[in-house]
């Protein structure tokens, strides 16, 4: 039997993360449809240093770039400081808002020190804005300091089977040792993407969040251009610094009505990039 199931994974293409705990795979009988290549137009030589696309629901690699190489991510770290939060936080607690993360720059929403807003709505703007100061504030709300935060991150990650990651802050900011992969990155985010509130905030366009009293108001505006485009987008998240250069996860449904997941690490033009690969990934695999 482990034999016959060794075979089929080999077949399609799938494979265990090295984590700690146990591995969850869909079973065959709740795949919907594997993705078999065929056509046969040339790749797209795309100019980010690492990229990667897989078929969001199996897993499987449809295209990949130096996806193994250890890059800086900026605010795709986001991902992992949301992951911790919302596997340990019920959205409807109310976050007493720290002083020390009203003085982050820059992408922030300006939150008020001592203001009190709800998990809820710090994740929907870290998810719709990238919040820097939402991602600070329940860093401080779970922890008290980000060292003991950044601790849970490094430990989740190896856990999840990250071992080409390693966070040194909860936002994404430039450090040595603060990198990952694609591959790593595609392992984070198929996790986080399954948590309803991601879902159903990472479509939108714009929002608006307000402290528990409503005298606070923020409006959001999203940091994803994709959403505005042609393609039929479900998020995911983007991240920009000096280091890392323009980042980008993003999931993309097929004409068939299959999600596909591309992740950039450092490209020219993530958006543009984007369109290309999902557009031969769509030209050249059927579900079949």
């Amino acid at each position: 039997m482990l034999a016959s199931l060794l075979s089929l994974l080999a077949l399609h293409n799938l494979s265990f993360p090295a984590a700690a705990g146990p591995a969850v795979l869909p079973l065959p009988a709740e795949i919907s449809a594997y993705a078999e290549k065929t056509g046969t137009s040339v790749r797209p030589q795309l100019g980010a240093k690492s990229s990667l696309s897989i078929d969001l629901e199996t897993g499987k690699v449809l295209y990949e770039e130096n996806s193994s190489s250890e890059l800086p991510m900026a605010s795709l770290t986001k991902l992992m400081t949301l992951l911790v939060i919302l596997e340990n936080h019920s959205l409807d607690e109310v976050v007493d808002i720290d002083p020390r993360a009203t003085q982050v720059e820059p992408a922030k929403i300006f939150l008020l020190a001592h203001e009190k807003i709800t998990v809820r709505d710090l994740v929907r703007s870290i998810v719709v804005k990238s919040a820097n100061d939402s991602a600070l504030a329940l860093a401080y709300y779970d922890s008290g300091d980000l060292d003991t935060f950044v601790t849970k991150m490094n430990t989740r990650a190896r856990q999840l089977g990250m071992l080409g990651t390693s966070f040194q802050n909860p936002i994404g900011f430039d450090d040595p040792q603060q990198y990952s992969t694609a591959d790593d990155l595609a392992i984070l985010a198929r996790k986080v993407y399954k948590i309803p509130i991601v879902q159903n905030t990472a479509v939108l366009t714009k929002a608006t969040v307000s402290s528990v009293d409503q005298k606070e108001t923020h409006d959001l505006e999203s940091t994803n251009e994709l959403l505005n485009s042609y393609l039929k987008v479900f998020g995911l998240k983007t991240g920009t610094t000096d280091a890392a250069g323009q980042c980008l996860i993003s999931i993309v449904e097929s004409p068939s009505g299959h999600k596909i997941m591309n992740i950039m690490l450092n490209s020219p033009s993530r958006f543009n990039e984007a369109k290309l690969l999902s557009q031969w990934i769509f030209d050249n695999y059927s579900w079949i």
